[in-house]
């Protein structure tokens, strides 16, 4: 069995340090007149904000300037997290990945739209390291997010050496994105509202379990576990 975490709104919170880091990262490249405004980030895949941002800011050719942004984007990030401390590691996440690395059967990954170098800051930052996650899909491993369980699937394969077939695939995430992204594939997913969406507003979008937080460590493991894991072909 394979369980993918989200980060964002799943895993921690940063209370808008990446936003306002990014921005941070466009005033330098672009000047004083860079905004954010209007651009929605939930759920989304990192290169895509960008793709958003530079269309807002009138940069006409976002390609070019990706790179320096990115690089940009993880120093103001890191400085951001490092002198003014406020990631928040969720409740019931530790214990959580904890008992399920527990498992035998069981590879704990991520499944987000962070850059790798800026994601694994916001773990450092939350306590977290990425050796806590076996694989991991970023935002940049696909164009939309609908790519990315794939990635994770075969990551799987060259850790351990064999398939996972979809339906053993769990993803953990706080948004209509992560449901979308799992039900496209036939993976299970579960809602969790500690982002913008409540558990009900997941479970409207098709996840296939809703919860308010990840606190209640037992009755999770034993949802996860209890549920049909098809042996792969």
């Amino acid at each position: 069995m394979l369980i993918l975490f989200d980060i964002d709104g799943t895993i921690l919170l940063t209370h808008g340090a990446g936003i306002h880091a990014m921005q941070d990262a466009g005033r330098e490249l672009f000047g004083p007149e860079f905004i954010f405004d209007g651009i929605e980030t939930s759920g989304r895949l990192d290169p895509l904000i960008w793709r958003d941002l530079a269309a807002r800011n009138g940069i006409n050719d976002p390609d070019s300037s990706h790179d320096a942004f990115r690089q940009a984007y993880r120093k103001y990030l890191h400085r951001r997290l490092t002198d003014n401390p406020q990631t928040q590691l969720l409740p019931g996440v530790r214990p959580l990945v904890d008992s399920l690395r527990a498992q035998d059967d069981v590879t704990v990954g991520l499944l987000t739209g962070n850059y790798p170098e800026t994601g694994q800051i916001k773990l450092s930052a939350a306590g977290l390291s990425q050796d806590h996650f076996q694989v991991a899909a970023w935002g940049c491993d696909g164009p939309t997010r609908r790519d990315l369980p794939p990635v994770a699937m075969q990551r799987y394969t060259e850790l351990r050496g064999d398939t996972v077939n979809a339906e053993s695939v769990l993803i953990i995430g706080d948004t209509p994105h992560d449901v979308d992204c799992a039900k496209f594939h036939g993976c299970r997913v579960i809602g969790v509202g500690t982002g913008r969406f409540t558990a009900s507003e997941l479970l409207e979008a098709g996840a296939d379990h809703g919860l308010d937080d990840l606190k209640q460590t037992e009755d999770i493991l034993d949802w996860i576990l209890k549920s049909p894991d098809p042996v792969a072909e």
